[in-house]
């Protein structure tokens, strides 16, 4: 009878038992929580929304989150991690400093080495994403942060703000200081100044 009945209705014997077997979508539940918690928050990576999810008292895994995140197609593209790199290099431009440090990233002598380089970073504001450049400069002594400088947009002119506050308060130190930077706004690479008197 069954057979008469699949073939009238043009259906394979095996389909009808697959759908009859079919298992129930366990995650409908945790679907609707995940929908309602991107809604809230919609920059929540899988991790975040795991422990929020925890925090309610569930028992989940961040794989299983993940999962569904991928079968919702709710996964977050706003930070990608192949995003350009910033980058202040522009190739051998003018006189190519020597490298005085050569890697020689230690000093027992207070504000005698300093170095600096500038970094990207990204930050979240008001649904917007956006870039700022941190320019801090370390003593290498204790790696204590001398003189930062954060701006929206990279330059030369808050560089130079911080170099220059950096080598007022490095004044004091007895030796002939050496301010190390990358190939980048501070041309040349290494600057070394006696004490000021």
């Amino acid at each position: 009878m069954l057979t008469e009945l699949l073939a009238m209705v043009q259906l394979a014997k095996s389909s009808y038992f697959y759908t009859l077997h079919a298992k129930e979508n366990k995650d409908v539940a945790l679907e609707n929580k995940i929908k309602e918690i991107r809604q809230v928050h919609p920059n929540h990576c899988y991790r975040t929304i795991t422990a929020l999810l925890r925090r309610d008292g569930m028992i989940i895994n961040e794989k299983r989150v993940l999962r569904i995140l991928r079968k919702l197609q709710l996964l977050v593209t706003s930070f990608h991690h192949k995003s350009r790199k910033y980058s202040s290099y522009r190739g051998c431009v003018g006189k190519v400093a020597k490298h005085l440090i050569r890697r020689r990233f230690e000093t027992m002598i207070f504000h005698q080495k300093i170095t600096t380089d500038t970094t990207e970073f990204k930050y979240y504001d008001n649904g917007n994403i956006n870039k700022a450049y941190l320019d801090p400069f370390l003593d290498l002594f204790n790696l204590e942060v001398i003189s930062p400088s954060i701006t929206k947009h990279p330059n030369a002119q808050s560089i130079m703000y911080a170099f220059n506050q950096v080598i007022y308060i490095t004044s004091n130190c007895p030796l002939r200081r050496t301010f190390h930077s990358d190939q980048g706004w501070l041309s040349p690479t290494e600057y070394r100044l006696k004490m000021v008197q």
